[in-house]
């Protein structure tokens, strides 16, 4: 498991003080009022203090200590906001983080490997896995309770019951 979890992606300096624009990646983007300090991946993960946050439309606003300039901020354009995963908040029951996703290997009940979740995209009524690398190539499974029948992280093995859901794969005839 990966021991930092991405928590937003700063998008761009925001005004000439040294605020700046960041996307959440988290389901509930008022996870920030809960931070005081963030990490930057560098060589190591480098420690920044939040001063101050704020919310418009979906982003989060954040200003930086030791960052009060527009260029002072600029080089953080499109580098990812990380938690140590100690800060992270419990999931319910059947909630996974994609960080701990990605690199799963995807299987029917058959035991016929489809490949490893590579992307989990986020449709708004269910998210869909993205695998590649098995013998269909790219293929998308949709995260449905009655497609997922077991996720086991520490094996990195997701089961998947196609029963119900013809046509998600291509005929292999």
């Amino acid at each position: 498991m990966h021991e930092y979890l991405s928590v937003g992606v700063v998008l761009k300096p925001h005004g000439l003080k040294g605020e700046i624009k960041v996307k959440p990646l988290t389901d509930d983007e008022r996870r920030f009022d809960n931070l005081y300090s963030i990490y930057l991946k560098e060589e190591q993960y480098r420690e920044l203090n939040i001063v101050s946050r704020r919310y418009v439309k979906n982003m989060v606003y954040l200003k930086l200590k030791g960052y009060n300039t527009i260029e002072s901020v600029e080089p953080l354009r499109n580098q990812h906001l990380w938690i140590p995963r100690s800060m992270a908040r419990k999931l319910p029951k059947d909630t996974y983080y994609i960080a701990d996703l990605l690199g799963c290997r995807v299987e029917t009940l058959t035991g016929q490997n489809l490949g490893e979740i590579v992307d989990v995209q986020e449709t708004g009524s269910n998210d869909v896995f993205v695998l590649r690398g098995g013998s269909f190539g790219e293929v998308l499974i949709p995260a449905l309770k009655k497609v997922i029948t077991q996720v086991d992280i520490q094996s990195k093995l997701v089961r998947i019951d196609l029963t119900d859901m013809e046509g998600l794969l291509p005929d292999d005839n």
